[in-house]
C-alpha cells in the first residue's frame, strides 16, 4: 500500500500552483489592492465579496466565514477531496511526479476515489469522441449536421458515440486499470445479468464539466427509434456528477461571462453548441434539471454581482418553456444581476433559430429584451378577467407581492405603476401604496431572505474573537486591537520591517486574547527576525487549534491599511503598542501605591516607586524620540 507523499513533493506542489490560478477556475477575482484579489465567497453565500487572496503569500482568506488556508485547503474544500487526492490533482496540473514514503510510486488504482472516478470520465470522453468517426456512428454525425453542426463544432465540445453493444466501453476502461466496482460507481456501467454492462449505448454523447473543466458526466441523445429509453438520458448521480450543481458548457462559458458580466440560459446541449458558434460564448445549460439554487450560486462567484450583471433566459415559447420561466423567476432575486428572458416570436430555440435564420439571429434573440419580473407579470395577469372589478382585484393580489421583492425601491415604484397599467387600474398610487404595504410586511418578517439568525451572522463585524480563546470579543473600534492587529499583521507579512524589536515583544502586549495567540505563534515559528522562506508556514503549523491558524491566514492576507507602508509606519505601529502597554502598567504601579499608602512596607514602597519612575522616563521617551526609544 502506498505511504503519505513525500514532503518536500508537497512543498513543490504547493509552490508550482499559483493559488490566484486555481481560485479563478471557480469564481471571478478582482484588484482588491495591495497586490490581493477578492471575489464572491463560494463557501457561503454573500452580496459583496469578502473572499481574499493573496497571490504572493500563496494563501486565500473569507472574511464572512472565516474559511482560509493556502492552494490544497481550497481545492479540499471546494472539490471535498482528501488531501492526498487534492495534491495529486495539483501535481498532475504543474507536471510533477510524486515519490511516497513507503512503497514507491503509487499506482493508479491505489489513488483517490474521485480522482479515480474523473480519469474514468476523462478516457470515456475520449473514448465516445474516437467512436464518433466510426461507421456505426453515421446516425450521430448526420444528426449533427441537420443542426448545422460539422467535425470542428463535434470536436470542439468533445461529442462523441457510444457505441451500440452492450459492453464496448466497459472493456475498454478495464483494459485501462478500472475496475467493476469503479465502472457501477462512476455511472458509466450499469449491472448486467453477467456483470457490469455500459449505461449508455447507441447515443450521441455530450460530455458534462464542471467549473474546473473535469468531465464529471454525460448527457446522451437517442437516435434510434428502436432505443425504449428517453429522450436524453444523463449520468446518474454519483460521487463527482450531481445534475443540480453542474451546468453544461460552463468550463467553455466562464472567461467571458466574467469578462462581460452576463450569461446566457438556454435548454439543451444543442442550444448551448448553437449559441457558441453564432458567437454568443457565455451560453450555458442546465443538465436535465431545473434552474435552481446551487446553479444561482455558480454563476453569482462569476458575475460578481456587479450592477451591469445580466442574467438572461432563452426558454422555449412553448408552454413547458413559459413554466421553466417562471419556475427560474421563483429563484430571481437571489441574483443581483438584472434578469430576462428572450423568447424568438415564432417559438424556436437557438439552435432552429441559427438554422433557419443564421448566426445573426441568435446573436439578436440574446439582447436583452424583456425582464423576467415583467414576463412573470404577464403570465399572472393573463390568467384573470381583467374586464371585471373581481378580476382585476385578484390578478393584484397575486402580482403584487412579485413586485415587492424586487430589491431596488426606484425600480419597484416604477413596476408597479407598469402593473397598475397592465391591469387598467387608473388609480396608479393604489397600485403603488399596495405593492410598497407588502414588501414592508416581507421585511419586518424577513420575507423571503434568510431566517433572523442567518441575518444576524452576516451582518455581524467580520472580525469576532476566536471561540477557542477567552477573553472579549475584538472590537476594531478599539485603538489598541486595531493597532495590534496592523502590527501583527506587518509581523506576518513583512517582518523586515518590524523585527528585531517585534520579537521582544511580551504576550501581554497584546490585550485582545485571539491576538496574544498569534503573537504567540510567531513566537513558537522562532519569530520574526530573519524570517526564512516557509515563514507563513511555520506560523500556521504552530497554531494550537484551527481558530488560531484561520486568525493567522486572515491577517497573513488582509490588507495593510497604510498607502506606504515602510519602516516609519511600522515604526508608529511598534511605538503605539509598547507606549499603550507602558501606559497600562503605570496604572496598575499607581493603583499598587494607593493600596500600600505612606504606612507600607518602606523597602517595597521604594521598589514601586522606582519602577513608577523607570516607566514614566522610558513612556516619555517613546513620546519624544518614537522608534528609536524602543
Amino acid at each position: 500500500m502506498a505511504g503519505r507523499i513525500n514532503d518536500d513533493d508537497v512543498k513543490a506542489v504547493r509552490d508550482a500552483v499559483p493559488i490566484d490560478a486555481v481560485v479563478s477556475e471557480y469564481l471571478q477575482l478582482r484588484n482588491a489592492g495591495g497586490g490581493n484579489l477578492k471575489g464572491l465567497c463560494p463557501f457561503h453565500d454573500e452580496k459583496s465579496p469578502s473572499f481574499q487572496v493573496s497571490p504572493s503569500k500563496g494563501l486565500f482568506h473569507c472574511f464572512g466565514c472565516q474559511e482560509g488556508g493556502d492552494t490544497i485547503a481550497f481545492v479540499m474544500k471546494i472539490d471535498h477531496l482528501s488531501f492526498s487526492e487534492t495534491v495529486e490533482r495539483l501535481a498532475a496540473k504543474a507536471g510533477i511526479t510524486l515519490r511516497y514514503e513507503e512503497g514507491g510510486y503509487n499506482p493508479g488504482h491505489q489513488r483517490g476515489e474521485r480522482i479515480r472516478l474523473v480519469e474514468a470520465h476523462k478516457a470515456a470522453a475520449q473514448f465516445y469522441a474516437d467512436q464518433l468517426g466510426g461507421a456505426e456512428a453515421e446516425i450521430g454525425r448526420k444528426f449533427l449536421a441537420e443542426r448545422g453542426f460539422d467535425q470542428a463544432a463535434a470536436e470542439h465540445f468533445g461529442v462523441g458515440y457510444s457505441p451500440a453493444g452492450w459492453d464496448h466501453l466497459t472493456r475498454f476502461l478495464r483494459g485501462k486499470g478500472f475496475s467493476d466496482k469503479e465502472l457501477i460507481l462512476s455511472g458509466l456501467s450499469q449491472d448486467g445479468r453477467r456483470g457490469p454492462i455500459d449505461r449508455f449505448r447507441g447515443r450521441l454523447m455530450w460530455p458534462i464539466r464542471d467549473v474546473g473543466g473535469e468531465v464529471v458526466g454525460f448527457g446522451a441523445r437517442k437516435l434510434r427509434d428502436d432505443d425504449n429509453g428517453p429522450k436524453y438520458l444523463n449520468t446518474p448521480e454519483t460521487p463527482i456528477y450531481k445534475k443540480s450543481q453542474v451546468l453544461y458548457g460552463i468550463d467553455l462559458a466562464k472567461k467571458d461571462i466574467a469578462k462581460v458580466s452576463r450569461a446566457v440560459v438556454v435548454e439543451g446541449y444543442t442550444d448551448v453548441m448553437a449559441c457558441h458558434l453564432a458567437g454568443v460564448t457565455t451560453a450555458i445549460a442546465t443538465c436535465g434539471t431545473a434552474f435552481g439554487g446551487d446553479h444561482i450560486k455558480i454563476l453569482r462567484r462569476l458575475l460578481m454581482d456587479n450592477g451591469s450583471a445580466r442574467v438572461i433566459f432563452t426558454f422555449d415559447g412553448d408552454a413547458a418553456g413559459q413554466k421553466a420561466a417562471l419556475r427560474a423567476f421563483e429563484d430571481d432575486q437571489k441574483f443581483a444581476a438584472e434578469t430576462y428572458i428572450a423568447i424568438a416570436p415564432d417559438g424556436m430555440d437557438p439552435c432552429e433559430l441559427r438554422l433557419a435564420k443564421g448566426d445573426q439571429a441568435v446573436a439578436e434573440l440574446v439582447e436583452p429584451r424583456t425582464p423576467l419580473f415583467e414576463f412573470a407579470l404577464r403570465q399572472i395577469v393573463n390568467r384573470y378577467d381583467l374586464e371585471t372589478p373581481a378580476g382585476r382585484a385578484a390578478a393584484l393580489d397575486e402580482a403584487a407581492p412579485i413586485v415587492a421583492r424586487i430589491k431596488n425601491i426606484a425600480s419597484q415604484h416604477e413596476v408597479a405603476v407598469q402593473l397598475a397599467g397592465m391591469l387598467g387600474i387608473l388609480d396608479t398610487q393604489f397600485v403603488v401604496k399596495r405593492v410598497a404595504q407588502i414588501a414592508r410586511w416581507s421585511r419586518d418578517r424577513g420575507g423571503r431572505g434568510p431566517a433572523p439568525a442567518d441575518r444576524n451572522r452576516q451582518a455581524a463585524p467580520p472580525m469576532q474573537a476566536p471561540a477557542a480563546q477567552a477573553g472579549p470579543a475584538l472590537n476594531l473600534r478599539s485603538p489598541a486591537h486595531r493597532t495590534e492587529r496592523e502590527l501583527l499583521k506587518l509581523a506576518l507579512q513583512r517582518p523586515e520591517l518590524v523585527s528585531p524589536a517585534f520579537d521582544a515583544y511580551g504576550i501581554d502586549e497584546f490585550t485582545a486574547p485571539p491576538y496574544a495567540a498569534v503573537r504567540q505563534c510567531i513566537q513558537d515559528a522562532g519569530g520574526a527576525t530573519g524570517a526564512p522562506a516557509d515563514y507563513l508556514a511555520a506560523v500556521r503549523e504552530a497554531a494550537p487549534n484551527d481558530t488560531v491558524r484561520a486568525l493567522v491566514t486572515e491577517l497573513a492576507v488582509e490588507a495593510i491599511f497604510a498607502k506606504t507602508v515602510d519602516e516609519n509606519y511600522a515604526g508608529d505601529q511598534l511605538v503605539t503598542v509598547r507606549l499603550r502597554a507602558v501606559d497600562r502598567r503605570i496604572r496598575d504601579i499607581q493603583g499598587t501605591l494607593a493600596r500600600l499608602g505612606a504606612n507600607g512596607d518602606p523597602e517595597r514602597l521604594a521598589a514601586v516607586q522606582n519602577e513608577l519612575w523607570v516607566l514614566t522616563q522610558y513612556g516619555q521617551s517613546l513620546r519624544n524620540n518614537g522608534a528609536a526609544a524602543l
